[in-house]
């Protein structure tokens, strides 16, 4: 068995409870996840399958897309609504909507986050949720982020019992950005502590929601031996990196993994390049490392025949 599975992950499972029913379900080994996705978030979880595993480190790299809440009135230490509540505000009068889009529209382009402390990031070997647990705190290392688009979608509720303001959003952004952080920097641009209410994933690189299928639906369709047919190729996961057609004498030096003349693929390649025989993707080609002017084979994807 070999591809992408967009799966539709629900709420309440980790990402690696995914891949762990998936090699049940799919009866292999061979599964990977293209990146986590928290318990209380729900959405698009492009899984790798038998080869397609090769392609995980490229689709990582592809953007998302996000829907969601934002609500301004407390913090919580996980920065979404699981967390204990941190500090509170009452919010008694509206923000102006015209106040909201500006604060949003300011964190468009690129921006530094601080990972939350509830969140796989390692520091000194640990990763940041165990600190956490634990009770512990540490110093956490900014990241750069990338927001493409981060708008509202409707307009502010106020809640006159929990004394909070809530509005939905979308945003699109690069890979590792914490849309957590995001919705907490976003309050205290406002002025109040805040976090993420509710949040669904709805794209990861070229996948989308109505790409996808639950675990229940990957079930029935092994059950009806139709499951292949519901894979994308693992082509999709190298739509971020360039590709290259080569003929049958580039073939013959390609598959035996020959290190090839910098310009052997043409003139003006963005490298890694995806390199493609017969509609297929094969190898990942990049700049030989210590030898100039020279090209190397630095994954195989595909077996060789």
């Amino acid at each position: 068995m070999e591809g992408i599975l967009p799966l539709w992950k629900e709420r309440g499972m980790t990402s690696h409870d995914c891949v762990f029913k998936l090699r049940k379900i799919l009866k292999t080994k061979k599964i990977g996840h293209t990146g986590t996705l928290d318990p209380d978030v729900d959405g698009v979880l492009p899984i790798c399958i038998g080869n397609a595993t090769k392609v995980v480190e490229y689709m990582m790299e592809t953007g998302k897309g996000y829907i969601g809440e934002i609500t301004l009135g407390f913090s919580t230490t996980t920065e979404d609504s699981s967390g204990d509540i941190v500090e509170r505000v009452q919010v008694d009068e509206m923000p102006l909507t015209t106040a909201i889009d500006q604060a949003m529209a300011a964190m468009e382009g690129s921006i530094t986050q601080i990972p939350p402390m509830f969140s796989a990031v390692k520091v000194n070997g640990k990763r940041l949720y165990e600190y956490a647990r634990a009770g512990e705190t540490v110093d956490r290392p900014s990241r750069k982020a990338t927001i493409n688009r981060f708008v509202r979608t409707t307009e502010p509720v106020l809640n006159e019992i929990e004394h909070t303001v809530s509005w939905r959003f979308e945003v699109d952004c690069g890979k590792g950005t914490y849309v957590r952080t995001l919705a907490v920097d976003l309050g205290l641009a406002l002025g109040y502590p805040a976090h993420m209410s509710d949040l669904t994933r709805v794209l990861s690189g070229t996948f989308k929601a109505s790409d996808c299928l639950t675990l229940n639906q990957v079930a029935e369709k092994m059950d009806d031996q139709t499951i292949q047919q519901a894979l994308f190729p693992l082509e999709y996961g190298l739509k971020e990196l360039a590709s290259v057609n080569i003929d049958q004498p580039l073939w013959d030096k390609v598959k035996n993994g020959a290190v090839l003349p910098l310009d052997a693929f043409g003139e003006q390649i963005d490298f890694p390049v995806a390199v493609m025989y017969q509609n297929q993707a094969w190898s990942i080609y990049d700049k030989h490392p210590t030898k100039e002017n020279l090209l190397k084979p630095v994954k195989g994807l595909r077996t060789f025949q």
